[in-house]
């Protein structure tokens, strides 16, 4: 056993991060400022993009690009039910109705062909969410949304490096959503970021982030001189701070060599449980990129003989780190009261989320960390499993 408890998605921090954050203190500048404006655009430059607007989460994020599309109280908006709470959430609090399209069995990411069936004439917006790095069918899913005049939202939470044909997922639908939350590839401890194809819809999305007041309003206290603003929409706290771009700035720098790190472990983990009765990720699609976010793998109590939540216990108590994601969202108590959801009615997501679970994937984990979750993996399922 270890002597050390393998905390799940360690971000890795270096020196850089450190003294770019530092410098923000000796500064004392520490809102919203120019680390800011620098992190947009060299995400932007990363994503090929023209248009980004920072934020303190990928919750906000999906919330004001819902709001940017001016939803009508009825509307309904399209989605996975294999995703965290926020996507479903940031629909309701728009005053929209959340409708869910199963997912693929392999992929694991939402289904063209549900889609289409559960498009109704109160259908407004896709929102496809790319689960564990991997690239929905945007080439389908942009197809349906032109045929029936629909938005795309792409949640790109779990999807900073994906590409999909040859474009960077966020790109492709007409918002992309992002996340820098401490487990994600890009890490800022909080933080989001939106794309969007039209500049209208980022400023508005900034002023929306920050009050409601007029752009550019946290320069009031440069050293230009003092200006007023104006409140110009009834808007939000969702702003990024200087503390949290500082951090983001070095991170994004290097990206790829940490994207190459978890890509390692990701092909590592799937060598080493090829023989094993667990259902493993896909392999990559031709013609994407994976973000290798998450490593999950699925729990079949009558092929390992071990259940999933005992195998989750089992691992704490190897005093290794596991996740979930996701139990189904029609599984969870407020929506079944609110909707009616039956986790039944979606079949694919229903089993992965009763099955799912997430090893330990970043880019701090060490070799030795990794040998220490292919031993206890293959200690509990081959002993199960005989």
């Amino acid at each position: 056993m270890r002597n050390e408890f393998l905390v799940f998605g360690q971000p890795l921090i270096g020196e850089e991060e450190k003294e770019e954050v530092l410098d923000c203190l000796n500064k004392a500048w520490l809102g919203t400022g120019p680390k800011v404006a620098k992190f947009e655009l060299d995400f932007a430059a990363y994503k090929g993009a023209s248009y980004v607007a920072a934020l303190n989460s990928c919750t906000a994020a999906l919330h004001l690009s819902l709001l940017a599309l001016d939803l009508q109280r009825g509307d309904e908006v399209i989605t996975t039910p294999m995703t965290f709470c926020a996507t479903v959430n940031a629909i309701i609090h728009v005053g929209a109705t959340p409708v869910l399209a199963d997912v693929q069995p392999g992929s694991m990411n939402i289904d063209p062909g549900e889609i289409r069936k559960k498009i109704t004439k109160r259908t407004r917006a896709i929102l496809p969410v790319h689960f564990a790095g991997r690239a929905c069918d945007m080439d389908a899913i942009m197809a349906i949304a032109e045929e029936h005049h629909l938005a795309v939202i792409e949640d790109c939470a779990h999807a900073i490096e994906t590409e999909y044909r040859g474009r960077k997922a966020g790109t492709i639908g007409d918002f992309g959503c992002f996340s820098f939350y401490s487990t994600k590839n890009v890490v800022t401890g909080e933080g989001g970021l939106v794309i969007t194809r039209k500049p209208e819809d980022a400023d508005r999305i900034k002023v929306l982030g920050l009050h409601g007041m007029s752009k550019d309003a946290w320069k009031r206290f440069s050293d230009a001189g003092f200006k007023h603003y104006d409140v110009v929409e009834a808007g939000f706290k969702y702003n990024m701070m200087d503390l949290q771009a500082a951090i983001g700035i070095h991170q994004l720098s290097r990206v790829e060599n940490l994207w190459k790190r978890r890509e390692t472990v990701w092909q590592r983990y799937q060598h080493a449980f090829a023989d094993l009765p667990l259902g493993l990720p896909a392999p990559v699609e031709p013609g994407t990129r994976h973000a290798y976010h998450l490593y999950t793998v699925l729990i079949d109590e009558s092929r390992t003989g071990i259940s999933r939540d005992s195998f989750l216990n089992a691992m704490t108590g190897e005093k290794i780190g596991v996740g979930v994601h996701y139990r189904s969202i029609p599984e969870h108590a407020f929506y079944k009261k609110a909707f009616g959801w039956r986790g039944e009615d979606y079949p694919h997501a229903y089993r992965v989320g009763r099955e799912t679970v997430s090893l330990p994937l970043s880019a701090k984990i060490t070799d030795a960390d990794v040998q220490d979750v292919i031993t206890a993996v293959r200690t509990l399922v081959g002993r199960s499993g005989q």
